[in-house]
């Protein structure tokens, strides 16, 4: 059944795209990047059942689209493994002057981020003064010792 419901997604992804380049018209939005990041691992990995890869290659818009978006985007990605060449300015063996400036700062943002969200969603909680919930005070190893 999730066989069944896999071919009949990229079948209506297929008509969708019809013969456009991109989903809604000439330019990229975020649907294609999200499309494209499922189809093409689909298309180009070795799966040890094919038969879903087999029918999104029967698809030929959207074989067409995964070509059209990696040679556009991914150029280096023609069976060569180079990377992309440096940007214009840097040489071989000069770097970014900001780049450990800009991981550290992406580190803390990160940390900032995951930090909120644990304090926002209740798992982790700051308790101010040593009364516990409902006005107990809470237990200490001591008392747990005690207490066995």
């Amino acid at each position: 059944q999730l066989y069944r419901e896999a071919r009949e997604c990229l079948t209506l992804l297929s008509q969708r795209l019809g013969s456009q380049k991109f989903f809604f018209g000439d330019s990229p939005a975020s649907l294609d990047a999200l499309v494209f990041s499922r189809l093409a691992p689909l298309l180009k990995a070795k799966l040890p059942n094919g038969k879903l890869q087999q029918h999104l290659k029967s698809l030929q818009n959207l074989c067409n689209y995964c070509t059209s978006i990696l040679s556009l985007y991914f150029p280096w990605d023609g069976g060569e493994s180079r990377p992309p060449p440096h940007p214009a300015g840097l040489g071989e063996g000069e770097e970014d002057p900001h780049k450990r400036r800009k991981q550290l700062l992406s580190v803390l943002v990160g940390l900032a981020a995951m930090l909120g969200y644990a304090f926002l969603s209740g798992i982790v909680s700051i308790q101010r003064g040593s009364v516990g919930p409902a006005g107990r005070q809470p237990v200490t190893l001591e008392e747990d010792e005690e207490e066995e």
